[in-house]
This record gives C-alpha cells, sequence and structure tokens, in this order.
C-alpha cells in the first residue's frame, strides 16, 4: 500500500446536538456553514457549551481523513500546529493511539476548537476558533515530513495560507509526491477563486468537491465542474450528498450512489471519510469504481454516529467491504 501524510488545521471538535436551530441564530451562524470566530466569540460559545452535553473527538478535515485512514491500517501522517494546552495534549494522543504519525508544532497559544452544532436530521453547522492552527507558517515545514510518503493530501481550510500551502506542494512536488486537495467550503473557494484555480493548475493531482464547491471552482453545474476539473487533474471526484457522487480519472466516468442510510445522525466529517475510501482506493491500486465505492461505504458509515467515533466492529465491516 502507498502511504499519505495530511496537512490541516488540528482541531478539536466539541459537538452538541441540538433540540431546534435557535442557538444558531442566537450566535448568528448560517445553518449548514463553517465559521471563523475570535476571541470574544469564542468565549461566549465556550460559556454556553459549559451547560450542554458535549462530544469531544480530534477534528479538522485533514486530521478526520488521516483518521479514517489510520483505522484502514493505512499508517498515515499529519502535520498542524497546536497550542501548550489540554486540548494540544488531546490531539496529539489521540493520534499516537489511532496510529498516526503526527507532526505538530506546539505555540504558546490556545489550541484550535470546532464547535460543532448538529442541528435535528444531522446537518452540521461550524463555528471555528483556529488559534495555534492558524499560526502554523511555511517556516514549520520540512522535506524530511514528507519522506516515505507517495501523497500529500491538504484540506482547503488551509488555503488562505497561502505561504504555507505553495511551501508544502513545492515540497511535495520536489519529493515526488501526487498532491490531493479538498475543496472545504463553497464560500472560502468564492473568496480565494484565484488562488484556488492556481493551486489546482499547476499542482493537484486528485481534487474533492461537493456540488456547491464544484459550483464555486467552475462557475457551471456540478457535471460540467467534474468534467472541467479532471481536464485539470488526473483524479476529479464531486459528492452529490445523498444522490451518491462522480470520479473521473483518465476519461473515464464512474458515477455511485449513496450506501442506504435508514437516519443521519450528524453529517460530520461525512466527506473527509468520502476522501478517505477514495484515497485508500488509489493507495491499494483499486479500479475507480472501488474507490468510488469505497468513499460511499465510509461517510454512509460515520454519518449513522456522532462525530467520528466508529466502534472496532464497525471498521472491521468497512474493511471487509471495500478491500
Amino acid at each position: 500500500m502507498k502511504k499519505i501524510i495530511g496537512i490541516g488545521n488540528a482541531l478539536v471538535d466539541a459537538l452538541v446536538t441540538l433540540p431546534n436551530d435557535d442557538l444558531l441564530y442566537d450566535f448568528g451562524l448560517p445553518k449548514g456553514s463553517m465559521t471563523l470566530i475570535g476571541d470574544d466569540e469564542q468565549k461566549r460559545i465556550q460559556e454556553c457549551f459549559a451547560s450542554l452535553d458535549v462530544q469531544r473527538a480530534t477534528g479538522g478535515s485533514a486530521g478526520n481523513t488521516m483518521l479514517a485512514l489510520a483505522h484502514l491500517g493505512a499508517e498515515p501522517g499529519f502535520i498542524g500546529a497546536v497550542g501548550d494546552d489540554t486540548t494540544g495534549e488531546f490531539f496529539a494522543a489521540n493520534c499516537e493511539k489511532c496510529g498516526i504519525e503526527a507532526h505538530l508544532t506546539k505555540l504558546p497559544v490556545q489550541s484550535g476548537i470546532a464547535y460543532t452544532f448538529i442541528s435535528p436530521g444531522g446537518e452540521r453547522t461550524f463555528a471555528t476558533y483556529l488559534g495555534a492552527a492558524a499560526m502554523m507558517g511555511p517556516e514549520n515545514l520540512t522535506a524530511e515530513m514528507l519522506e516515505g510518503y507517495d501523497y500529500l493530501y491538504i484540506e482547503g481550510y488551509l488555503v488562505q495560507n497561502h505561504a504555507l500551502i505553495l511551501r508544502a506542494v513545492e515540497l511535495a512536488k520536489e519529493k515526488g509526491l501526487k498532491v490531493c486537495l479538498d475543496l472545504a467550503s463553497y464560500n472560502i473557494v468564492e473568496a480565494d477563486h484565484e488562488f484556488f484555480v492556481r493551486l489546482v493548475t499547476q499542482y493537484v493531482d486528485v481534487v474533492f468537491a461537493n456540488e456547491e464547491e464544484a459550483r464555486s471552482f467552475a462557475k457551471t453545474e456540478p457535471e460540467e465542474a467534474l468534467e472541467h476539473l479532471h481536464q485539470l487533474c488526473e483524479v476529479a471526484v464531486v459528492k452529490l450528498g445523498a444522490a451518491g457522487a462522480t470520479i473521473m480519472s483518465e476519461g473515464e466516468k464512474v458515477f455511485v450512489e449513496a450506501w442506504p442510510v435508514e437516519k443521519v445522525i450528524d453529517t460530520t466529517a461525512a466527506g473527509d471519510f468520502y476522501a478517505a475510501g477514495v484515497m485508500y482506493g488509489l493507495m491499494n491500486g483499486h479500479t475507480l469504481t472501488q474507490c468510488a465505492q469505497g468513499g460511499t461505504v465510509l461517510s454512509g458509515h460515520v454519518i449513522q454516529v456522532v462525530g467520528t467515533q466508529l466502534t472496532e466492529n464497525t471498521w472491521s465491516k468497512i474493511k471487509s467491504l471495500i478491500d
């Protein structure tokens, strides 16, 4: 099996399940969005969460993808930054426990936290306090971190740090790694469209987008956007939510329906786990159809639990379905 290392915001998810969406309105959070918050907003939300039933798990988009790959036995790596605090210690300990080789820069500020509001029906809304995660710079990256890896996986939430991303992709290309990018969020693609286009055109080999992100990037509907992305990359993936997903590689187009699920509990990390399933297939030389099916299996299982914590029995079942 080939090997992969991810780079992203090292965040700890604090998840609460809501009886209704009143809290979203109280904090001015658009439902289904990811909103970056500052110190004042973070304090307000933290005070509110103190009285709620909160679940905690390591998070961040790339972190979730590497977590899923670790449970599949892929022995991935992760690059990020945390604070010198209990939240950072929790993130590092979970990486070690799960078999992720973590290269964590420790900074004298608070670690990043993703406050995750789960609405009735499973849709999630993020209020993200980046903290230390946002302070990682190009000087924190070395070529040695990429030794022994075949893929570098980048979360789109990092793209606002142009210098960091350019350093990462240039090191990856120098070391012969293929670059994978998840577009992360439609509003981020819209806000930094020119840089996303430059990145995908010049460096990216595998690109992941959902319908809205594909529209924002290609300025067209998802089917045409998929073909546009494929013209720029070896592998292009457009996720269609409950409708499934479509993948293109070497001119071949594959559509796979979503995994049948009786009840969606929480869509947190659905896209991240989908990417893990596809990457697992690519790393093992599976067919394009098998790669797409692997993505649907992983995403279909994670949306049936709160957060990303699947049982060992569930992981064994997933492995049997995608190997």
